[in-house]
This record gives structure tokens, C-alpha cells and sequence, in this order.
């Protein structure tokens, strides 16, 4: 379930074609309603439209005036609906994308339920109901919540722990809970699924997706109220020209008043508002990440600390194998040699991890032992151990106690040199193996979790946006110094137990400072709850997923970064367009102020700086451009303003620069390219 979920192109013909119906059917007053701007673009809309047909019954001579302006302002309002739908659409396409995502997975659900048999039938995830018993085998993905009814396997569950070692599942007892999303590594289960139909995680994520209602954030709620305020400013300006007009002895006609109020109110930006907030979700979803709140989103673009967990985060979380150590007398090639042959059945990531080291590092080949002279002894989790029978050489690798007790050896018997290596690598935070030749200990094989290549540059990133990274580790001080210092973070919290983590949120809050976190154990929910961006893992335990605001369905704990970024983002992108919006007033203002009042002061005439042709090409102008600079600026709402790690005052002044200088310069040559296209059409 962790793959890569398709991604609608960003003007896909099936969303394109579902928007362009929705627009249509969100003129519905009770659904505009929530959009105070466009909701009084459609009522003043319907104003014009009935002096339209009284023209047109009448014969009158400004019945292509006012056709024109009418169809002008309902255009206007049916690009802001298309933006919000197309936004919505892309929702939907990828809630069906999760769909196809969910139906991936396929369970072995057991014929004679747990009756001891193992013949199984190969159904869908999806149709298996509570009491259903599956069988799960090394490298399957166990399909649902359960408890395990038979056997005993080695299951990764670092998501759930925290810690990169494999643990271990069996029936009965406090060790029989398994997650659904978590792989089986060795042996096999009987897993009795617990969680009931339609009520999965992924059921949840889907209709968080595909759910029209979206919450508007505090931020967003504040634009909108500065949105209203503005449209009622200009609305009381709009009947208070009528009135100067009347006295000065200028005719303005209701359509003319109209066209003016749609054009100084904030029709783009309010327009564009609610595309700009389902994109900024929708960003995350095509990151894989699910938002359950707008709110979630606005605050990542705010965050000041990051709190990483080591474990699959900073660090693989997996245990690799990074030296082999050998005991007196035994070359490192002849070890090397004997870790190769006893970890030919260890299917495990540390087996695999063991197996290319020797490859890498000593050129050495897995020998063909398909002639059957060669006996595997697999990795189990009962045993903690593998090896291979050849030639007379009876050669064992895994856990130290389980090899010294296979060699008939106690701690204390061991060589000194052996030993030595064992401290050693259990004091830097690995885990050591015993690597054994008849009995006869061969050395030591050093695992421990490796920093992730790349991460101390994306640090560095977080750090030029100002942004403090913390490292949350269960080692002990020692080694959480050292990968500390290996990554790059700014600090770490050692030895971090839930009630840490929850204390050191809540100072960083109350300094002032917005916390984000991922987590995916159940110990990490009180963190993620108290954290302003909580992203829980998919495979993580229900607790952490519910406790979050945002959920990683890859498991990806790096994206955090990413998300800072698209919330970031999506702050830069209302902002961005608020300013052109509001800029683009301006030019508006020397199309029509002149045009309404150049006959009765004909002093105006030297603010028409763009030469416009007559007063209604100047007005139907304007109209025409405020209706297409909403459709010519939703790919950007979609899209984005690209985000550069720069300080406030820089963003602030490439803001102003690009958004605000653009917003006046644009509409003056727009207006008057339009105003030439009506002038030689003669539609005014």
C-alpha cells in the first residue's frame, strides 16, 4: 500500500469536464453563499441580466451593452465556480487513485479457517471481514488489523516499536497484536483480522479526499471577512457615485454601476480563494501525505521546530552491516568468506544487508549450492540463527547468546578479543553477531542503523528557512550525540520517552515557536496530538494515525520537509494573489472613473492614460478583463508560487516586486488590447 499513487496532469480532460458541469451547478445562491464576493457578482449578475431583456423587449439601443456586460458577469462567475471545481476534481481523481491503491493488496484467507490446515484461497483485502483467519508468510504484507492465532514469526515493526530490530509475533500472550502494513520477515502466522469493513484507515483517508465540505482555515476565514468588508466598502462608493452623478448631471445607467462594482471589488482573489486552499491539500496528496484539515496545511507553512525521530527517519531503520570483525588468528577474508556462506538463509534486510557487504567490500560471489552438497539452515525467529552445512564446515551466524549457547560456550568463555568487539559495538548503539565455524567463534559482525545519504543537506535547507530540526531517539546520550553530529540536526532529546516528548512541545509552544512531528507508535500519539502538525505513518498504530492531523500513506518520515514546503506555499500562493488582486484595482480605476464621468467633467479626460476608444469600451474593457484574469490565473492557484528558502524581508520584496508591480502593469495592457479587439469588432 506504500506505492506511489497516479497523479492527475494538472488540466486533465475527465476533471476538466466534471468542472465545467460543477460550475454550472454551484450557481446554486446556497452554495455561493459561503463565497460572499462571488455571491454578490451572481445577484448583481441577475440585476443585469433583467435590464437586459427589458432592453432587448424594448428595442433599446444599449440591448448589446448591456447583452454584453451581462454575459461578461456571469462569465465572471462561472470561472471562479470552474476554479473551485477544478481544485475539487483533482481531489476526487486521486480519492480513486487511493481506491485502486487499496485494492492492491492480496490476503491468503485460510479455506478451513484455523483448523490447522494451510490451503488457502487468494482474495482482495478488501473482502475480508472480522473473525476472517489469513496466512502470512515471509515477505508478505500482513492486509489488516489482527491477533496472531498460530505459529511464530519475526515481524518488522519498527513503525510500532521505534526500534529498527525486528520483533517477534506469536499466538497467545501480550506478543499476539499485529498492524495491518507490517511485513512478516521469517517463519509464518495465522492472523484472525479484527478490524471491520469500510472502517479502515484507508476507507477514512478517502472520503477526508473526496469530501466536497472542506473546513476554511483561520486564515483563510480572515481573508474572507477582509474580502467582505472590502465588497461592501465599494458597494456603498457604487450607490454613492449614483447619487454625485444625479447631482452633477451625469447619466449612469444600473448596468454602467454594476459593471463598476464587480470591477473594484476583489472578484479575482475572492474568485480564486477556496482553488487555493483544496490545491494546497491536494499538493500534499500527490506527496502521498493526507491533510484532515486545512488548518494542518496553513500551520506546516508556519512551523519554526521539526522533531524527527532517528529511527526510519534520520537514520535506514534497518540495521545494516557495517564491518566484520575478526578474532585472533582468523583473517578478515576467511571471515568474510564464512558471514557469506551463513547468511545465504537469512531473507531478512540485515541477511541482505550482510550478504552485499561481503560483496562490496571483499569481491566475493555467492557460491551455486544448487547441487545439493550444501545444506541451508534458514533464519528463524525461534532460533535467531542461520548458517549452511558443506564440505564437513558447519558455519552459524546470529545473535551472540544463541551462538555461544550453539557453541557450548558461556560470556565468560569467549576470547577477550571477542568479547572486546561485542562491548564495543553494543556501547556505540549497534547490535553485535556472533559469527561461528564449527563451533569454533570465526568474530563479530557489526549492524547499526546508517545515516541516510543526503540528509545533513536537507538540514542545512530547513536551517537557511529558519527552521530548528530536533532529533527524538530512544539511544543513550553517547549515541544520540554521534548520529546527531553524523546528520546535522540542530539537537536531540536522548532517551526520549512520551512524557519527554510531550514536555519539550509544550516549552517550545509556549516560547512561541509552531512544532511539527511524525510518529508512527502509539507512545508517539500524545506528541502528535499536542504538536500544531502532527504527521502520522500509514503502517503506524491506529492511536498515532487518529492522533495526527496529517497522515504519510508512503511512511516516509523525510517528507516532513516536503510538507513544511507545500505549506509554505500555500501561505506564498494566497498571499501572491491578494496582492495582484488588489493591485489590479488600480487600472480599473482609469478605465471607468473617466468613462463614467468624462462628459460632465471633461477634465478627466487627462486620466484616461490608455487611450481608451469610448466610455463603453472602456467599461466593457474592464468587464471582459476581470472575467478572464480569473481562468488566466488558475493554473497558477493550482500550481503554486514557487517556494525559494529566503528570508521574510526578500520574500516580502519579490512579493511586492512580481505580484504587486505586476498586478497594476498587466491590467493596463490587458484593458487596452481588449479595448482595440472591441473597438474593431465594434461591440461597443
Amino acid at each position: 500500500m506504500a506505492s506511489k499513487t497516479a497523479t492527475p496532469e494538472l488540466f486533465d480532460g475527465s476533471i476538466i469536464g466534471r468542472a465545467f458541469v460543477e460550475a454550472f451547478i454551484k450557481l446554486n445562491p446556497q452554495t455561493l453563499m459561503r463565497n460572499p464576493v462571488i455571491f454578490v457578482t451572481e445577484v448583481v449578475s441577475v440585476v443585469v441580466a433583467i435590464f437586459f431583456v427589458r432592453d432587448l423587449i424594448a428595442h433599446n439601443g444599449n440591448a448589446l451593452f448591456s447583452g454584453q456586460i451581462t454575459a461578461w458577469l456571469w462569465f465572471t462567475v462561472l470561472f471562479a465556480n470552474f476554479a473551485e471545481a477544478v481544485a475539487e476534481g483533482r481531489g476526487k481523481a486521486q480519492a480513486d487513485s487511493l481506491r485502486r491503491m487499496r485494492s492492491d493488496t492480496t490476503a491468503k484467507r485460510l479455506k478451513d479457517g484455523a483448523n490447522g490446515g494451510r490451503a488457502f484461497d487468494a482474495v482482495n483485502a478488501l473482502d475480508l471481514r472480522v473473525g476472517d483467519i489469513v496466512l502470512v508468510e515471509a515477505g508478505d504484507v500482513i492486509p489488516s488489523d489482527g491477533d496472531v492465532t498460530e505459529g511464530i514469526a519475526s515481524v518488522n515493526e519498527s513503525a510500532i516499536t521505534g526500534e529498527s530490530a525486528p520483533v517477534i509475533r506469536e499466538s497467545g500472550g501480550d506478543r499476539c497484536a499485529v498492524t495491518g502494513g507490517t511485513t512478516v520477515l521469517s517463519d509464518w502466522i495465522k492472523v484472525r483480522i479484527t478490524a471491520a469493513p469500510g472502517s479502515t484507515f484507508l476507507d477514512r483517508m478517502i472520503a477526508l479526499v473526496e469530501g466536497a465540505e472542506r473546513q476554511r482555515t483561520p486564515n483563510e476565514l480572515a481573508l474572507s471577512i477582509l474580502l467582505s468588508g472590502l465588497t461592501i466598502i465599494f458597494l456603498i462608493v457604487c450607490v454613492t457615485l449614483w447619487a454625485f452623478a444625479s447631482y452633477s448631471g451625469a447619466v449612469l445607467s444600473v448596468t454602467v454601476l454594476i459593471a463598476l462594482l464587480v470591477c473594484l471589488i476583489p472578484t479575482t482573489i475572492g474568485g480564486l480563494l477556496s482553488a487555493i486552499g483544496i490545491a494546497g491539500m491536494d499538493r500534499l496528496i500527490r506527496f502521498n501525505v493526507v491533510a484532515t484539515s486545512g488548518r494542518a496545511v496553513e500551520a506546516a507553512g508556519d512551523v519554526d521546530t521539526l522533531l524527527l525521530d532517528k529511527t526510519g527517519t534520520i537514520t535506514f531503520g534497518n540495521r545494516m552491516a557495517t564491518e566484520f570483525v575478526p578474532t585472533a588468528g582468523v583473517s578478515d577474508r576467511i571471515l568474510a568468506e564464512a558471514v557469506l556462506l551463513s547468511s545465504l538463509g537469512d531473507e531478512t534486510p540485515e541477511g541482505r544487508s550482510i550478504i552485499a557487504l561481503a560483496k562490496t567490500k571483499y569481491g566475493l560471489m555467492e557460491p551455486d549450492i544448487s547441487n545439493g552438497k550444501a545444506q541451508v539452515v534458514s533464519f528463524s525467529a525461534q532460533t535467531r540463527i542461520s548458517g549452511v552445512d558443506m564440505g564437513g564446515r558447519s558455519l552459524r551466524k546470529g545473535a551472540v547468546d544463541a551462538v555461544l549457547a550453539l557453541a557450548g560456550l558461556t560470556q565468560a568463555q569467549a576470547p577477550a578479543d571477542f568479547r572486546q568487539a561485542v562491548d564495543r559495538i553494543a556501547r556505540s548503539g549497534g547490535t553485535p553477531l556472533a559469527v561461528a565455524e564449527n563451533n569454533r567463534l570465526l568474530g563479530v559482525i557489526h549492524l547499526k542503523d546508517v545515516v541516510k545519504p543526503g540528509i545533513k543537506e536537507r538540514f542545512a535547507a530547513l536551517r537557511a528557512m529558519g527552521i530548528k530540526t530536533v532529533m527524538v531517539t530512544g539511544d543513550n546520550p553517547v549515541t544520540a550525540a554521534a548520529i546527531a553530529s553524523e546528520a546535522g540536526v540542530d539537537d536531540f532529546l536522548a532517551q526520549a520517552t512520551p512524557e519527554d516528548k510531550l514536555a519539550f512541545i509544550r516549552k517550545e509552544q509556549q516560547g512561541g515557536r509552531l512544532i511539527a512531528m511524525c510518529g508512527d507508535g502509539t507512545n508517539d500519539a500524545p506528541a502528535l496530538a499536542q504538536a500544531d502538525v502532527g504527521v502520522a505513518m500509514q503502517t503506524g498504530t491506529q492511536a498515532a494515525r487518529e492522533a495526527g492531523n496529517m497522515v504519510d500513506l508512503d511512511s516516509d518520515p523525510t517528507k516532513l520537509i516536503e510538507i513544511v514546503e507545500i505549506g509554505k506555499q500555500l501561505l506564498m500562493t494566497r498571499g501572491s494573489l491578494t496582492t495582484f488582486s488588489i493591485a489590479n484595482d488600480v487600472a480599473k480605476y482609469f478605465a471607468i472613473i473617466p468613462a463614467l464621468f468624462i462628459a460632465a467633467y471633461p477634465e478627466l479626460q487627462s486620466l484616461n492614460v490608455m487611450h481608451l476608444t469610448s466610455s463603453n469600451s472602456a467599461i466593457l474593457s474592464a468587464v471582459i478583463f476581470n472575467a478572464l484574469i480569473i481562468i488566466a490565473l488558475i493554473p497558477l492557484a493550482l500550481r503554486g508560487v514557487a517556494y525559494r528558502p529566503i528570508g521574510a524581508a526578500a520574500l516580502l520584496r519579490r512579493n511586492l516586486l512580481i505580484y504587486g508591480l505586476g498586478g497594476i502593469v498587466v491590467p493596463f495592457a490587458g484593458i487596452k488590447i481588449i479595448d482595440v479587439l472591441v473597438s474593431i469588432l465594434h461591440l461597443a
